[in-house]
């Protein structure tokens, strides 16, 4: 059993100034108080913890090594308190946020830096991985919130992962391409739904979810299979094989703009509007943000508006 806190809060006191009046007069209580504190954790303990020499209180070599245990943690006690008030007047401690893979490390390190330089005493930390992960960390609190991944969650509803507030603060257009000599090579001009499924794909998983709703949001039809060159969890990587003319894949258009403008990738479109993938912010729904959170949030907004990444949607014509 551990003693009463109270008691070892007045204990400190008595060996910091060696003197029972003078921790009364630092704890605002009375001197009879602080001894019969002191009386109860002798007892509960039962050694005693100091000799009484007249109004000097001397400590015995159990009281001495109760002095250093606790002294750490009234040190350490102290210190966190004033951090913890300090964050109300400036950020600064540990932000843990979560984030797409190929978003956080195209984007966010960017930001973590450009919000240190102002404000130095914050720290991070990024858990990248798809929003089914990251949104029962941010239940759990282990998150302080995440920036998810909508076209991720695969049909099921945000809701069913926790009582999460939502803010919209980034649409991406998504794109099924492949090499310009992969198609040359195997897509006609009058490209059907049924021709396209006698293609290669590439995709992140083997159940292939974004396709399929790709194919949804073009076709209005689900395939229920398609022919997979290669299934691979990174972004880079389907770019990679994309290039290598293994197949058709979905990318961000953004991340591979420049590909898309000289020509390398193509982009198979349709007469129907283009397909959005939405990144909202999501936090507990009742969470106070710190002001630490709330500047990281209005910072990270203006880094969106302002990052040329983000400018570059659309794919031109339709291939």
């Amino acid at each position: 059993m551990l003693p009463d806190f109270n008691r070892l809060k007045i204990f400190y006191f008595i060996y910091a100034t060696k003197s029972v009046a003078a921790a009364a007069k630092e704890l605002h209580i009375t001197q009879s108080a602080v001894s019969q504190h002191l009386g109860k954790l002798e007892i509960e303990l039962k050694i005693p913890l100091f000799t009484r020499l007249h109004k000097k209180m001397i400590p015995t070599t159990a009281g001495d090594r109760l002095f250093k245990i606790i002294q750490p943690f009234v040190r350490d006690l102290s210190l966190g308190l004033q951090n913890i008030q300090q964050e109300q007047e400036s950020p600064r401690g540990l932000l843990k946020v979560g984030a797409p893979v190929e978003l956080g490390k195209a984007f966010f390190l960017g930001v973590f830096a450009s919000f240190r330089d102002l404000y130095p005493d914050v720290m991070f930390h990024l858990q990248l991985g798809e929003s089914e992960t990251l949104l029962p960390l941010v239940k759990e609190g282990k998150l302080d919130f995440a920036f998810a991944d909508m076209l991720s969650l695969k049909g099921n509803p945000i809701g069913e992962y926790g009582p999460f507030g939502i803010e919209q603060i980034l649409e991406e257009e998504v794109v099924l391409a492949c090499s310009k000599n992969y198609f040359d090579a195997f897509i006609s001009e009058k490209r059907s739904y049924k021709e396209l499924l006698k293609l290669d794909y590439i995709a992140y998983t083997p159940s292939a979810i974004v396709l399929k709703a790709w194919f949804k949001h073009h076709y209005h039809k689900i395939p229920h299979q398609l022919k997979m060159a290669l299934t691979v969890d990174s972004h880079q990587a389907i770019v990679a094989g994309i290039i290598q003319n293994m197949g058709l894949g979905i990318v961000a258009s953004h991340f591979v703009w420049e590909l898309i403008q000289n020509g390398e990738i193509i982009c198979i479109n349709s007469d129907q509007a283009k397909m959005i993938n939405r990144i909202s912010l999501v936090q507990l729904l009742n969470k106070k943000p710190t002001l630490t959170e709330k500047k990281f949030i209005s910072h990270c907004k203006l880094q969106i508006q302002q990052t040329r990444m983000f400018q570059k949607t659309g794919t031109g014509k339709p291939s």
